[in-house]
């Protein structure tokens, strides 16, 4: 239901008390998650007791929803106990409540990317795949075209002329990025608010 979510101008995150390291093997576990994860690892909880949702004696966070709309107001705030379940179908519909109230329009975004902006990937490559997944997480899957080396020689021939046999490679702006790191850092600095 993430477009669903999109189309009401709302950023979907999960945020919980574990680690990068463990958001990624679930991740993994779960065959991709297709929205940003936030580790608030260190200090434990404080994000989660910020918005009175960190359960201190049992050292975890209560399973909650929190909306905060364009304005940076808490609009929602609704906790399931840790066992619980949310109604994403009832979210959706509060996002779109929300969204609906706002008079400032739609989210603000950065310059995005260029029209011809390339990625190559390669198949079955952790780094690819993390990029792919940012692609997807901000919204810009649409804006790049994507090119497989592996399965496309013509794509990995093309590659090489950007200096490196090396996926994932970012081309943008004419400027080759070959660090997964450093791609999705661009990708998420131009989709930014400005």
């Amino acid at each position: 239901m993430l477009d669903r979510f999109r189309a009401a101008d709302t950023q979907v995150l999960g945020v919980s008390i574990d680690s990068v390291h463990s958001h990624l093997n679930w991740g993994k576990d779960c065959g991709g998650v297709s929205f940003p994860l936030l580790a608030d690892f260190e200090p434990k909880g404080q994000m989660a007791s910020s918005y009175g949702h960190y359960l201190a004696d049992a050292g975890i966070t209560d399973r909650a929803t929190v909306i905060i709309d364009m304005k940076g107001e808490i609009r929602y705030s609704v906790a399931v106990t840790p066992g619980g379940e949310r109604n994403i179908e009832e979210l959706a519909g509060e996002c779109e409540k929300i969204n609906a109230e706002q008079s400032g329009g739609a989210l603000p975004t950065g310059s995005g990317v260029p029209a011809g902006t390339e990625l190559y990937v390669k198949s079955n490559c952790g780094p690819s795949r993390r990029v792919l997944l940012a692609l997807d997480n901000l919204g810009l899957t649409s804006s790049v075209t994507i090119k497989n080396v592996t399965e496309d020689a013509a794509a990995a021939s093309a590659l090489v002329q950007h200096g490196k046999d090396q996926a994932p490679c970012l081309v943008i702006d004419g400027a080759p990025l070959f660090e997964s790191g450093d791609i999705v850092k661009t990708l998420v600095d131009r989709v930014a608010p400005v």
